[in-house]
Formats: C-alpha cells, sequence, structure tokens
C-alpha cells in the first residue's frame, strides 16, 4: 500500500533545510524526547493517510524542495516512503529527513536501506535538551548531524 499518515504540510517553509521547501509532517514516533517542539506528532493515529500520488500533487504544484518530518519518518511504512522519495527525486527535487534514530542505527537494518538511497541529506539523532542551541541552522540540539547521504555513495 502507498499509504502514509500526514500530520501537516507546510509549503514555503524556511526551517527545515536550505531554500524554501515543501515539509511534510509524519504522524507517529517512538523517540518522545523531553522539550520536543512538536510532541502532537508522537500520535500515530494524527492526522490522515494520503498516497504517494496526492502528496506528490502538492510537491509538483509547489516546486519547492522536500523535507520529511514529523513525529519521525522512519516510523511511517517504508515502501510508500522509500516510493514518495523516489518519486521527488525523479521530479528534481532534493529529500531531507529528520530521524530521532542515528544514522548508523538505521544503516545495521537492512530495510531502510532502500530510503537512505533515495534522500540526499539526513538529520540524525534524537533532540536533547541538555544540548538545546538556537544558533543552529536546521537542528534543534548540538548532538544531531547533518548527514549529505548522495556525497556517501
Amino acid at each position: 500500500m502507498n499509504t502514509l499518515r500526514v500530520i501537516d504540510i507546510v509549503e514555503g517553509t524556511s526551517v527545515d533545510g536550505p531554500g524554501l521547501r515543501t515539509s511534510i509532517y509524519f504522524a507517529g514516533c517512538r523517540h518522545e524526547c523531553p522539550g520536543c517542539h512538536n510532541p502532537q506528532s508522537w500520535d500515530f493515529a494524527a492526522g490522515r493517510d494520503m498516497t504517494v500520488d496526492e502528496l506528490m500533487e502538492v510537491v509538483t504544484e509547489n516546486d519547492f524542495d522536500v523535507t520529511f518530518s514529523g513525529g519521525d519518518p522512519m516510523y511511517q511504512p517504508l515502501d510508500a516512503l522509500t516510493e514518495l522519495a523516489r518519486c521527488i527525486r525523479a521530479a528534481g527535487h532534493t529529500v531531507w529527513c529528520y530521524t530521532g534514530f542515528l544514522h548508523e542505527e538505521l544503516q545495521r537494518q537492512p530495510r531502510y536501506a532502500p530510503i537512505l538511497a533515495e534522500l540526499d541529506v539526513l538529520v540524525d539523532g534524537p533532540f536533547i535538551m541538555a544540548q538545546r542551541d538556537t544558533s543552529l541552522l536546521f537542528r534543534g540540539s548540538a548532538n544531531q548531524r547533518i548527514i549529505h547521504l548522495r556525497e556517501q555513495q
């Protein structure tokens, strides 16, 4: 099934990666980081189901690069998330993804290999309130990393 659970789509944002972006906020997160800026996204039942085609209509209409956020996108059905990322890249856009998992954790689990292959940038790691730093670009805490995956392939 190519359905994903979406809480919100923010069109034309500049806080979730470089330039204007379409940010897709997916439902569900088990990290539940204290101090999370989006705790309403932890609920896996929040939002509504959207197909890859419906999401691509929004992406195409906006014509911006795309960011996956949440919640944690890595809790979504990985086949559908990978298909969406592949379609976005085929349309000529980059895909950034925020996750509370570490890149190394995802790399150790073969089921994440297809989605990692379709992402341009992964912003990894849980938000840690003690390491919160509002001066960092595109990250909430100093432990989080911006990993350029396309350069590693």
